[in-house]
Protein backbone atom coordinates (compact mmCIF):
# COMPACT_ATOMS: atom_id res chain seq x y z
CA UNK A 1 0.00 0.00 0.00
CA UNK A 2 1.40 3.24 -0.77
CA UNK A 3 1.80 5.96 1.95
CA UNK A 4 -0.71 8.37 0.16
CA UNK A 5 -3.62 5.58 0.50
CA UNK A 6 -2.19 5.03 4.00
CA UNK A 7 -2.66 8.81 4.84
CA UNK A 8 -6.22 8.98 3.29
CA UNK A 9 -7.09 5.91 5.29
CA UNK A 10 -6.28 7.02 8.53
CA UNK A 11 -8.02 10.66 8.04
CA UNK A 12 -11.00 8.41 7.06
CA UNK A 13 -11.05 6.32 10.50
CA UNK A 14 -10.88 9.58 11.93
CA UNK A 15 -13.40 10.92 10.55
CA UNK A 16 -15.80 8.26 11.23
CA UNK A 17 -14.04 8.09 15.28
CA UNK A 18 -14.74 11.76 15.45
CA UNK A 19 -18.34 11.55 13.99
CA UNK A 20 -19.32 8.90 15.99
CA UNK A 21 -18.22 10.45 19.34
CA UNK A 22 -20.09 14.00 17.88
CA UNK A 23 -23.44 11.70 17.85
CA UNK A 24 -23.35 9.84 20.79
CA UNK A 25 -22.42 13.18 22.76
CA UNK A 26 -25.51 14.80 21.17
CA UNK A 27 -27.96 11.22 21.44
CA UNK A 28 -27.09 11.11 25.54
CA UNK A 29 -27.16 14.85 25.93
CA UNK A 30 -29.32 15.31 29.21
CA UNK A 31 -30.54 18.71 30.13
CA UNK A 32 -30.33 20.41 33.64
CA UNK A 33 -33.26 20.30 35.39
CA UNK A 34 -34.70 23.81 34.39
CA UNK A 35 -36.16 24.64 38.11
CA UNK A 36 -32.06 24.54 38.79
CA UNK A 37 -31.27 26.99 36.02
CA UNK A 38 -30.92 30.93 36.33
CA UNK A 39 -33.08 32.65 33.90
CA UNK A 40 -31.65 34.38 31.16
CA UNK A 41 -34.90 36.59 30.79
CA UNK A 42 -37.47 37.20 33.35
CA UNK A 43 -40.86 38.28 31.43
CA UNK A 44 -44.73 39.54 31.94
CA UNK A 45 -46.91 36.92 30.05
CA UNK A 46 -48.63 39.84 27.98
CA UNK A 47 -45.43 42.17 27.29
CA UNK A 48 -43.61 38.46 26.44
CA UNK A 49 -46.49 37.67 23.83
CA UNK A 50 -46.70 41.78 22.74
CA UNK A 51 -43.42 41.42 21.95
CA UNK A 52 -43.22 38.69 19.36
CA UNK A 53 -46.67 40.41 18.08
CA UNK A 54 -44.74 43.44 17.31
CA UNK A 55 -41.69 41.87 15.26
CA UNK A 56 -41.74 37.47 15.84
CA UNK A 57 -38.41 37.56 13.95
CA UNK A 58 -36.28 40.08 16.30
CA UNK A 59 -38.53 37.63 19.35
CA UNK A 60 -36.97 34.58 18.27
CA UNK A 61 -33.76 35.90 17.14
CA UNK A 62 -33.53 36.98 21.13
CA UNK A 63 -35.25 34.36 23.39
CA UNK A 64 -34.55 31.12 21.36
CA UNK A 65 -33.20 28.28 23.50
CA UNK A 66 -32.94 30.33 26.33
CA UNK A 67 -34.40 30.22 29.80
CA UNK A 68 -36.84 32.12 30.34
CA UNK A 69 -39.12 33.25 33.70
CA UNK A 70 -43.00 34.13 32.52
CA UNK A 71 -45.11 35.51 34.85
CA UNK A 72 -48.79 34.96 34.13
CA UNK A 73 -52.24 34.03 35.24
CA UNK A 74 -52.97 30.58 33.97
CA UNK A 75 -55.95 30.80 31.52
CA UNK A 76 -55.95 27.33 30.18
CA UNK A 77 -54.98 23.66 30.92
CA UNK A 78 -54.37 20.41 28.80
CA UNK A 79 -53.62 17.54 31.01
CA UNK A 80 -53.52 13.82 29.72
CA UNK A 81 -51.90 10.81 31.78
CA UNK A 82 -48.39 11.54 31.05
CA UNK A 83 -48.61 15.06 30.10
CA UNK A 84 -49.49 18.45 31.02
CA UNK A 85 -50.11 21.66 29.35
CA UNK A 86 -50.31 24.99 30.46
CA UNK A 87 -51.22 28.43 28.84
CA UNK A 88 -50.93 32.54 29.17
CA UNK A 89 -53.45 33.57 26.58
CA UNK A 90 -54.15 37.40 26.25
CA UNK A 91 -57.73 37.93 26.13
CA UNK A 92 -57.78 40.97 23.84
CA UNK A 93 -56.53 39.03 20.77
CA UNK A 94 -56.18 35.26 21.41
CA UNK A 95 -52.55 34.72 21.13
CA UNK A 96 -50.83 32.63 24.23
CA UNK A 97 -47.62 31.02 25.44
CA UNK A 98 -47.86 27.35 25.59
CA UNK A 99 -45.46 25.39 28.35
CA UNK A 100 -44.78 21.58 28.20
CA UNK A 101 -43.55 20.47 31.36
CA UNK A 102 -40.36 17.94 32.12
CA UNK A 103 -41.41 14.96 33.10
CA UNK A 104 -40.34 15.80 37.34
CA UNK A 105 -42.77 18.78 36.96
CA UNK A 106 -45.80 17.63 35.97
CA UNK A 107 -47.51 16.79 39.03
CA UNK A 108 -47.16 20.23 40.09
CA UNK A 109 -48.55 21.36 36.88
CA UNK A 110 -51.25 19.76 36.90
CA UNK A 111 -52.12 20.95 40.67
CA UNK A 112 -52.58 24.61 39.08
CA UNK A 113 -56.14 25.73 38.41
CA UNK A 114 -57.10 28.37 36.12
CA UNK A 115 -56.60 31.79 37.49
CA UNK A 116 -54.02 30.97 39.60
CA UNK A 117 -50.85 33.47 38.88
CA UNK A 118 -47.58 32.17 38.50
CA UNK A 119 -44.05 32.58 36.94
CA UNK A 120 -42.81 29.36 34.67
CA UNK A 121 -39.88 29.00 33.86
CA UNK A 122 -38.67 26.94 30.25
CA UNK A 123 -36.80 26.82 27.24
CA UNK A 124 -38.14 29.05 24.50
CA UNK A 125 -38.94 27.08 21.26
CA UNK A 126 -40.13 30.71 19.73
CA UNK A 127 -43.03 31.62 18.47
CA UNK A 128 -45.09 31.81 15.30
CA UNK A 129 -47.95 33.53 13.28
CA UNK A 130 -50.47 31.83 12.76
CA UNK A 131 -52.32 33.11 9.62
CA UNK A 132 -55.68 31.28 9.74
CA UNK A 133 -56.45 31.66 13.62
CA UNK A 134 -54.64 35.67 13.09
CA UNK A 135 -52.88 34.72 16.39
CA UNK A 136 -49.09 34.17 17.95
CA UNK A 137 -48.19 31.26 19.60
CA UNK A 138 -45.15 31.29 21.60
CA UNK A 139 -43.67 27.34 22.76
CA UNK A 140 -42.07 26.23 25.65
CA UNK A 141 -40.16 23.04 26.33
CA UNK A 142 -38.85 21.58 29.50
CA UNK A 143 -40.45 23.51 31.92
CA UNK A 144 -41.10 23.89 35.61
CA UNK A 145 -42.82 25.87 37.99
CA UNK A 146 -40.83 28.93 39.17
CA UNK A 147 -40.74 29.04 43.30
Amino acid sequence: MRSGHRKILIAIFALIIIGGATAWYIFTEKFTDTAERKPDYTVNAIDFIKEFESNDSLANKKYIEKIIAVTGTVSEIESADTTANIKFIDSTNGSYIIFAFQQQHIAAAKKLKEGDKVTIKGSCSGGTYSEILGTEFISFKRSAISK
